[in-house]
């Protein structure tokens, strides 16, 4: 900014404030001052700002990874509303990483960013990094995948509901013996799903067969695995429930792969209505997650942060009813 404010003959001060777009600065004087910047190639130090003013303008954003279209979705519907309120955002993926999660954290926080909405690895376990970002008084948003202990806003889909959902659908097409293969219990989104499950089979007077009960981070590669140890069994399922589309979709290969008729033999729902879901054979039955309305809230949360001059978090839920796209997969009407 003195190299600026050199070759113009004009302050430093006004230099800034003509970059900052400042109403008692000239027009013309900013016009020059963006000329001269731009042959300078001058960049604005943007951590040095932040530190100046105590405001960065940069949300932090981790997902546990981007290749999804729940995950895209929530990320493009944040950027959205905060772009339109002048926010820019910094996006990290700890792909189900706990230490790369911890190590994201690391860098916004040094990044100044004024908040971080996130959803947790599959990994996580330990809160202390969350634990960290509340610390420093900045707002914590957690979507889709949170923990009650950390008293923070959250904004995600009723999991447990969910499930009865599904087993109610499965139920109604005739279906009696229904495997679930889910997500690590750890998580709590996914224990949720479990408990629905458990919980739905019980309500309809159905047993629970600990070998229809299965654990896994619900890669297509899981999906495929755990698939195919179901139809090893001696009483092979009627249906199965998978708590992620992915696996869904690697379930959906076995079963093709195999000749197994779906729905007439074996039923299978999914989770998380990826676009694929409709483009395979037979198009999978799957939950929409309210991906748009989820990155909406989160970001609208975040907002109402930025008018208080002290942040005091606790515990707010935001639910949204789950939705289930019925397709030929598990459709036998």
């Amino acid at each position: 900014m003195k190299d600026i404010a050199n070759v113009l003959n004009i302050s430093a001060a006004a230099v800034s404030k003509a970059l900052h777009n400042d109403s008692r600065i000239s027009e013309k004087t900013k016009k020059a001052v963006r000329q001269v910047a731009e042959n300078l190639n001058y960049q604005p130090n943007h951590l040095a700002s932040a530190l100046r003013s105590g405001k960065s303008n940069l949300v932090g954003v981790i997902v546990p990874r981007t290749n999804s279209n729940f995950f895209s979705s929530v990320i493009q519907n944040i950027e959205h509303v905060l772009n339109s309120k002048g926010y820019n955002i910094i996006i990290t993926q700890s792909n189900e990483s706990y230490k790369k999660e911890c190590d994201s954290i690391d860098t916004l926080l040094f990044t100044q960013v004024d908040g971080i909405i996130a959803s947790m690895a599959n990994e996580t376990v330990d809160l202390q990094y969350y634990e960290k970002i509340k610390s420093k008084g900045i707002p914590l948003i957690l979507f889709d995948r949170g923990e009650n202990d950390l008293n923070v806003d959250y904004i995600g889909i009723d999991d447990y509901n969910s499930s009865h959902v599904i087993v109610e659908h499965l139920l109604a097409q005739g279906c009696k013996r229904i495997a679930h293969i889910g997500g690590y219990k750890r998580t709590r989104i996914y224990n949720n799903r479990i408990r629905g499950y458990i919980d739905a089979l019980k309500k309809h007077n159905l047993p629970l067969d600990d070998e229809l009960l299965i654990e896994t981070n619900l890669s297509i590669e899981n999906g495929r695995e755990k698939m195919q140890e179901l139809l090893k069994l001696k009483n092979r399922p009627d249906a199965v429930y998978v708590a992620g589309d992915y696996a869904a979709l690697g379930a959906l290969q076995v079963l093709n792969e195999q000749g197994i008729k779906m729905p007439e033999e074996i039923a299978l729902v999914g989770f998380g209505n990826e676009p694929f879901t409709d483009m395979v054979t037979p198009s999978i039955t799957s939950v929409n997650q309210h991906s748009e309305q989820i990155g909406k809230l989160a970001a609208e949360t975040f907002l109402n942060y930025t008018h208080k001059k002290t942040i005091k978090q606790e515990l707010r839920k935001q639910i949204l009813d789950a939705e289930l796209i019925i397709r030929k997969s598990s459709n036998k009407v």
